[in-house]
């Protein structure tokens, strides 16, 4: 039955109450058009809750992690087409009681307490409205100064700030070797399940890859004076050196070997993503035999074209931000988009959120994580913009069923939500 409904409040159904005539127009969350404030009918939320329950409890330590779906209890991705569909829907059902009048007065209730115990601190409303419980995947430093309402003067400062920081060799070379492990790691566990020729070539040529960047990688002591490194010899025929196209080319073929493999897409997706710069630096050398100043020439080479060409709306210089904050490029995705509220003078507060399946502490520390990085990043850019005011950060998650509580994790604030009529 709640299948059946929920496809009819997705399209946005009218639902009339007889006795007072109101009209509600439901816009759920692939909605890109604001939608009325007012909630459902009580009744609506006291019907449908039982479903709701059912769903959380059938997601049981399933969660979504970089992209995909994740059984939290066996610690493996899940690949079902049908569980995937029930997260949709449980999601989407989520963000529409997050909107009922009993969740929102614990939300403000729980927010308001924090605000008075907190010093210079103005009580505030946050999630109140659809749009603040949209979805968000986070993808690009466009997206990213969409969202803080940064200046057209500010993104530019924010671009020529972080350009030189996240294309240095060593941030580009570690973001490559941290997408082809990872998907290393994906097509062992694929030749578990099957052997297909698309992931026993995918295995080769992710080996080959690794191995290249290992060999070619200029590895010096920093801390030595330039007399004082090992210089290798030069080659004599300089057209026998490596360049950054040989790892192109087998992006390519590996892409082709992967294009046909469900369950390695998204892996797949970021190494289209980083075949963007790729192709910008595919001439440049990249090889341990052309001698100490001619590496670092091509290093700096490497950087400067980076900087160059990576445009605001990149996703292949969003994930080398990714990398230079965290060390890893998972996605950045948040269930509850919030906003920025005043709470005081020349101070604001960031709140987003994320929906969890079951209160259980491996799905929160999970969550609390994705949060805050989420959280982290949002305020490395405003810093970056130099925007003016203090940006504070806090977290929310819901879960139905759960115990209310007010959790700290590097100085930020996370609260757990319950979900219930």
């Amino acid at each position: 039955m709640v299948y059946k409904y929920f496809q009819k409040l997705v399209h946005g159904c009218l639902q009339t109450k007889r006795n007072g005539a109101v009209y509600v127009n439901v816009m759920l969350c692939h909605c890109s058009e604001a939608s009325p404030q007012e909630p459902l009918p009580c009744e609506w939320y006291e019907k449908e809750f039982p479903h709701m329950t059912k769903l959380s409890e059938s997601l049981r330590n399933v969660h979504r992690l970089d992209g995909r779906l994740v059984d939290a209890g066996a610690n493996s991705v899940v690949f079902d087409d049908q569980i995937e569909r029930r997260m949709q829907t449980f999601m989407s059902l989520a963000r529409v009681f997050i909107g009922s009048p009993s969740v929102q007065q614990a939300v403000q209730k729980n927010v308001m307490a924090y605000s008075q115990a907190s010093a210079n601190c103005t009580p505030f409303v946050c999630f109140s409205t659809p749009r603040e419980r949209e979805p968000m995947i986070v993808n690009s430093l466009t997206k990213v100064c969409n969202f803080l309402n940064i200046s057209a003067q500010q993104r530019k400062l924010v671009r020529l700030t972080v350009c030189p920081q996240v294309t240095q060799q060593r941030i580009w070379t570690g973001a490559l070797e941290e997408i082809l492990n990872q998907l290393k790691t994906e097509l062992d566990l694929s030749t578990c399940r099957c052997s297909s020729k698309g992931i026993k070539m995918g295995q080769q040529i992710v080996s080959s890859c690794l191995k290249f960047l290992a060999e070619t990688a200029v590895s010096y002591d920093h801390d030595s004076t330039s007399w004082m490194r090992l210089t290798p010899a030069k080659i004599i025929d300089s057209s026998a050196s490596h360049k950054w196209q040989d790892v192109l080319e087998m992006f390519n073929d590996l892409i082709d070997c992967l294009k046909s493999e469900k369950e390695l897409c998204s892996l797949a997706v970021k190494l289209e993503i980083m075949k963007e710069g790729l192709s910008q630096i595919k001439d440049v050398l990249i090889d341990k035999s052309i001698g100490y100043k001619e590496a670092r020439h091509q290093e700096n080479l490497v950087q400067k074209k980076l900087s160059k060409t990576l445009g605001h709306s990149s996703k292949c210089l969003f994930i080398l931000l990714l990398y230079y904050l965290y060390g890893h490029v998972q996605d950045v995705e948040v269930d509850i988009c919030g906003g920025i509220y005043s709470i005081g003078e020349n101070s604001f507060c960031l709140c987003m959120g994320k929906i969890l399946t079951t209160e259980e502490d491996k799905i929160i520390r999970s969550a609390v994580r994705q949060l805050d990085r989420a959280l982290r990043l949002f305020k490395f850019v405003w810093e970056t913009a130099g925007m003016t005011g203090v940006l504070e950060l806090q977290g929310h998650l819901w879960c139905v069923g759960a115990a209310s509580r007010t959790l700290k994790y590097r100085g930020s604030t996370f609260f757990l939500h319950d979900i219930s009529v």
